[in-house]
């Protein structure tokens, strides 16, 4: 058996070894691509087309969200070889949104933290950072309203889509004891998690705040509070679990939208989103999105939202199937010009691959 055991181990050395020679080979051509284009570029389209390839062809035993993750950390290594992508999100550290950043552009790309979504807009706008990551809906708590509204103004693209898988946490400071008075969390959260804190402590005072970090930071500060915030948060204060997963729905999961100056160029598995308004007549809507349908376009959502310029009582965010240079969508998009009293596409995108 040690025989055996011992030649296993051999074996897994030399197929490390191997790995790295590839895979700094590897960084060997992105290195030239970026040469070749004055500069490393971050492109969604050829990131999402390589990690879909990678995940189709695993053989396995590892899962293709597994291989997949791995693959995004080379891609991530790789671009920071001439420069690091900077990405802004919504703070503090600790945050789902952070997670969502890292999970799409990589550890190897520096996150910066924003004291809120218009900060984060804002900060890319300015040219201080590449990229954003914002939140737009959860699946239990719904769109989140600060983010549709700065799309329907902001000059900047959407060029990518993030699902992340929602796990909450009770979280307490360490070593602390007595019964918890107040439980502070971003209230999308306390949303996610209503029916577990209405069983477990009811009478426990709710504080929404910010971002679930900065519940965690408080929860870190008072003996007699706890946060509800993720694995991460737990990490960054120094936090005790108390309970976990605690949202209510199992399946929770939030959407994120990375923001930049420019959209992506067709993957071949494509979202656009746009936001519509039309005139407060009867049947308006129907007749607005005729040509989806006309032209076999699938939407895969439609959210109506005060529109607050006081030109139209609503406007409409709209997700369809494809990309806006596709020949089907292009017409209906044509079509939609001209009938919409407004109309803005927001940018077109690889669908989520991770």
């Amino acid at each position: 058996m040690a025989d055996e055991l011992q030649q296993h181990r051999a074996d897994i050395d030399a197929i490390d070894d191997e790995m790295l020679r590839l895979v700094n080979r590897r960084a060997e051509h992105a290195k030239a691509i970026g040469t070749l284009k004055n500069g490393a570029v971050f492109r969604p389209e050829r990131e999402a087309q390589v990690l879909r390839r990678i995940k189709e062809n695993n053989p396995g035993p590892l899962s293709g969200e597994t291989v997949a993750r791995l693959f995004r950390e080379i891609m991530s290594a790789c671009l920071a070889l001439e420069k690091p992508l900077s990405v802004a999100f919504l703070g503090p550290q600790g945050t789902f949104t952070q997670a969502a950043a890292i999970k799409h552009f990589g550890h190897a790309a520096h996150t910066l933290p924003c004291a809120s979504i218009d900060e984060a807009f804002r900060a890319v706008e300015a040219g201080n950072v590449d990229y954003g990551v914002v939140p737009v809906e959860n699946s239990t708590g719904g769109a989140v309203g600060t983010t549709l509204d700065l799309l329907l103004t902001t000059p900047l693209k959407v060029c990518g889509e993030v699902d992340l898988r929602v796990h909450q946490f009770l979280l307490r400071k360490t070593g602390a004891t007595g019964k918890v008075e107040k439980v502070y969390s971003h209230a999308q959260s306390l949303a996610q998690c209503h029916e577990w804190l209405n069983q477990n402590l009811p009478d426990a005072e709710r504080v929404a705040v910010v971002s679930n970090a900065e519940a965690a930071r408080l929860a870190a500060e008072d003996g007699m509070a706890a946060a509800i915030a993720g694995e991460m948060a737990a990490e960054c204060y120094g936090l005790e679990k108390l309970a976990q997963n605690i949202e209510d729905k199992p399946n929770n999961t939030t959407r994120f939208l990375v923001i930049g100056t420019h959209d992506a160029a067709p993957s071949g598995k494509d979202k656009t989103s746009l936001i519509l308004a039309v005139k407060n007549t009867p049947g308006a809507v129907y007749e607005l999105l005729a040509p989806l349908a006309q032209h076999g376009v699938s939407m895969s959502k439609l959210e109506s939202r005060p529109s607050r310029t006081g030109l139209w009582e609503y406007v409409f965010f709209v997700d369809v199937d494809g990309h806006r240079e596709d020949a089907k969508l292009a017409q209906a998009l044509s079509e939609l010009a001209d009938k919409a009293a407004f109309l803005k596409i927001l940018g077109s995108y690889p669908i989520a691959v991770l």
